[in-house]
C-alpha cells in the first residue's frame, strides 16, 4: 500500500466496504459521541468521517488530535446505517473504522478557524492565508476558478485561436494607468515596465501574421485599490484578430462567452443574444455605460412636461440654458411617500439638492399624482408623465435636471438604488449585453485639452477625415465593452493601423510625430511594413470568476492578494531593498518629507 494514502478522501463509496484502505488529510473537526470518536478527515478532494472506539487499536492516538493536524488513518470501510446517511457528502454513505492512526504534522493554535468559515478580521485572514485557502468556500473559488480559464483556452482553441506568451519586462504604455518601474541594472538610470496589458504586442503579432492570438494574461497597473480591481496585478483573456470589423469580433466572442458563463452558472438564465447597446443610448436609458440590465428601469427624457410649468425651479433651468434637460427614473411599486422620501433623503447625502418625485394612488374610480411636483405642473402634465412611463396605481417616478454630461451618474446611481430598494433587480440570472459606439476623444477638465476617452490604438470612425474636423468630441471610436450585471468584463477595439491616423490622433491630443515614433516607435515602424486591419479585446478574468461564483471581493477569488493598501501581508511585500541591491542599479531612495 502507498505510504500515504489509497484513496483520496472524496473516493470511498458503498462499493469499497469491506475494504481495508489508507487515508491522508487534515482534521476537519473531532466530535465525541459518548466515548466514540469522530474524525471528519478533509483533502483537496473531500471528506471522509472516521470512527474510532474505545476498542480500537488507533483510539488512543484520536484522543490526542486536534483541528487541521495532519495525519494518516489506516481501517476498514464500513457502510453507515440508514439513519446515519450524510447524503450532503459523496462519501456519506460510508465511514472508516480506524485501525491506525499516525500524526504527520501537528498544527498550533490557529490564528483564524478553519471549520465553520467565521467571518474575520481582513488582515488575519492574508497574513495567514494558506489556512485561509483551507476554507471549503475559498477553496472551492479557486478550483473553479481553474477550471474557468480551462474552459476559456479550450474554447478558444477550438474555434481557431492559438495562445502565444508576450514579455513582462517591456517599455512603458500609455494605458491610462502608473506602471510598475524595474530598474535595469545593465543600463543604469533606465527601467523596464510591466506590461498595463499586451496592447502593443498582440497588435505587433498581426502585422507579424500570425491572424488568431490570444492569451491568460497578466497585467499590472499601479492604481490605487478600487472595488471592482486588486491592487497591483490581474489577469485578462486577451485576444486579437486579423482582417475582422467589429461585427465578427463580436460574432466569434459572443458565442464564446456565453457557453462559459452557461457551462458555469449553476443553471442561472444566461441571455441568448446579446444586445448592442450604443454608448449614448447607454447612458440616456441607465445613466451608465456598465448597466446592469436585471434592473428593468430604464430612464427617459421628459424635458417637455416640465417646459413653462407651474414647477419653477425647473421651468425656469430649461428656459436659461437650451442644454438643460430633466430626465425621469420611472420606479414601479415605490408610489408611497415613505419610499419617496427615502429616496429624496439618500440623494441629499450624495451631496445632492434633493430628488423629485410624483407618486400615483387612486382615489375612488380616479388615477391622481401625488406630491409637490404634481400639485405644481398640474393634472393633464402628471398625467402625460405618467403615460409616456407606462406607471399606475402604486407606482412612483423621480426626477433629476441640469445639463446630462453633469447629472447622468448620479441618475445612474439613483435608478441602481430605486431598483435595489424595490427588490426589481433579479439576482439569479446573468444579462449580459455590447456597449457600442464609445467617444473617442473626451474633454480633460484638469488640464483644460482634448485627451482620449478610451484606447489610443482604436480605429475613429470616419477615419482621417473625422480626425481633422473642428468638433473633436463628437467622434465615435470602433470601441466595444462587454458588460455583465454592472460590471464591465471585457472591452476592445478595432485598431488604427494606418501611421497617418496614429500621428494624427495623437497629434490632436497634444503629441508631436516625433513624440509618437519615440513612444510607440516599435508599433509606428511596424505600420510602415504593411499592416492588416484587425481588432480584438481583453476579458477580465477575475470578474468574470467573482460573477459566476457569486463571491462579492475578488479576494474571494484569488490566491495570495494584497489588502486595499497593496501590501502582501503574508510575504510582507512591499519591503526595502538591500544597499547593497540599490548600489546595483544606481538607486538611491529619497526620503518622503512629512506633512
Amino acid at each position: 500500500m502507498h505510504r500515504y494514502r489509497s484513496h483520496t478522501c472524496a473516493a470511498l463509496r458503498k462499493s469499497d466496504v469491506g475494504s481495508t484502505v489508507r487515508l491522508s488529510g487534515w482534521v476537519h473537526r473531532v466530535r465525541d459521541h459518548g466515548g466514540v470518536l469522530f474524525i471528519d478527515l478533509r483533502d483537496h478532494y473531500g471528506m471522509t468521517q472516521v470512527v474510532a472506539d474505545p476498542d480500537s487499536p488507533a483510539f488512543k492516538a484520536a484522543e490526542t488530535v486536534r483541528g487541521e493536524w495532519v495525519i494518516r488513518v489506516d481501517g476498514a470501510v464500513k457502510a453507515r446505517t440508514d439513519e446515519t446517511v450524510n447524503r450532503n457528502m459523496p462519501t456519506g454513505e460510508v465511514e472508516l473504522y480506524a485501525r491506525e492512526i499516525e500524526v504527520l504534522s501537528a498544527a498550533k493554535e490557529l490564528p483564524l478557524p478553519v471549520f465553520g468559515e467565521p467571518d474575520y478580521p481582513e488582515d488575519v485572514r492574508l497574513k495567514y492565508r494558506f489556512l485561509d485557502l483551507r476554507r471549503e468556500t475559498l477553496h472551492k473559488n479557486i478550483v473553479r476558478r481553474t477550471e474557468i480559464i480551462a474552459a476559456m483556452r479550450r474554447r478558444m482553441s477550438d474555434i481557431g485561436f492559438t495562445e502565444y506568451t508576450t514579455p513582462i519586462l517591456t517599455a512603458s504604455s500609455p494605458e491610462g494607468a502608473r506602471d510598475f518601474l524595474v530598474p535595469s541594472r545593465i543600463h543604469p538610470g533606465n527601467f523596464y515596465a510591466l506590461p498595463q496589458a499586451p496592447q502593443q504586442y498582440k497588435q505587433l503579432l498581426m502585422v507579424a501574421g500570425f491572424d488568431r492570438y490570444f492569451q491568460i494574461a497578466p497585467c499590472f497597473r499601479d492604481e490605487d485599490p478600487r472595488a471592482d480591481r486588486l491592487p497591483g496585478e490581474f489577469y485578462q483573456l486577451d485576444l486579437e484578430m486579423s482582417f475582422v470589423e467589429q461585427e465578427d469580433v463580436w460574432d466569434a466572442m459572443e458565442p464564446m462567452i456565453r457557453a462559459i458563463f452557461a457551462d458555469f452558472a449553476g443553471g442561472k438564465p444566461v441571455t441568448d443574444k446579446f444586445p448592442r447597446i450604443p454608448y449614448d443610448a447607454a447612458i440616456r436609458k441607465y445613466g451608465s455605460d456598465k448597466p446592469d440590465l436585471r434592473n428593468p428601469i430604464e430612464m427617459q427624457e421628459v424635458t417637455e412636461h416640465f417646459a413653462g410649468s407651474g414647477f419653477k425651479v425647473f421651468a425656469n433651468m430649461i428656459a436659461s440654458n437650451p442644454k438643460v434637460e430633466i430626465w425621469a427614473i420611472p420606479a414601479k411599486t415605490g408610489g408611497s411617500r415613505a419610499f419617496c422620501d427615502r429616496m429624496n433623503a439618500w440623494a441629499q447625502s450624495q451631496g445632492q439638492p434633493g430628488l423629485g418625485y410624483i407618486f400615483w394612488r387612486k382615489e375612488g374610480e380616479k388615477l391622481e399624482g401625488a406630491g409637490p411636483l404634481a400639485k405644481n405642473i398640474g393634472e393633464e402634465r402628471t398625467d402625460a408623465i405618467r403615460t409616456q412611463l407606462g406607471l399606475g396605481d402604486g407606482d412612483a417616478c423621480f426626477f433629476v435636471a441640469g445639463e446630462p454630461a453633469k447629472f447622468y451618474k448620479f441618475a445612474g446611481e439613483a435608478r441602481t438604488r430605486a431598483g435595489e430598494e424595490l427588490n426589481l433587480v433579479d439576482r439569479e440570472r446573468y444579462e449580459l449585453c455590447w456597449i457600442v459606439d464609445f467617444p473617442f476623444y473626451e474633454w480633460n477638465e484638469e488640464e483644460n485639452r482634448v485627451d482620449f476617452a478610451h484606447n489610443p490604438f482604436s480605429m475613429p470612425q470616419g477615419g482621417l477625415t473625422a480626425l481633422s474636423s473642428d468638433d473633436l468630441l463628437s467622434i465615435k471610436a470602433f470601441q466595444y465593452d462587454m458588460v455583465c450585471n454592472g460590471f464591465e468584463i471585457a472591452s476592445g477595439s478595432i485598431r488604427n493601423q494606418s501611421p497617418e491616423l496614429m500621428v494624427k490622433a495623437f497629434e490632436n491630443v497634444g503629441l508631436s510625430q516625433a513624440d509618437v515614433e519615440e513612444r510607440f516607435g516599435g508599433l509606428y515602424r511596424a505600420f510602415q511594413y504593411g499592416a492588416p486591419p484587425h481588432g480584438g479585446m481583453a476579458f477580465g478574468i477575475d470578474r468574470i470568476v467573482m460573477l459566476l461564483v457569486g463571491a462579492k471581493n475578488l479576494r474571494e477569488i484569488s490566491l495570495f492578494p494584497m489588502n486595499q493598501q497593496a501590501q502582501d501581508l503574508l510575504m510582507g511585500a512591499p519591503s526595502p531593498a538591500e544597499p547593497a541591491q540599490l548600489r546595483e542599479l544606481a538607486i538611491r531612495p529619497v526620503p518622503q518629507k512629512k506633512d
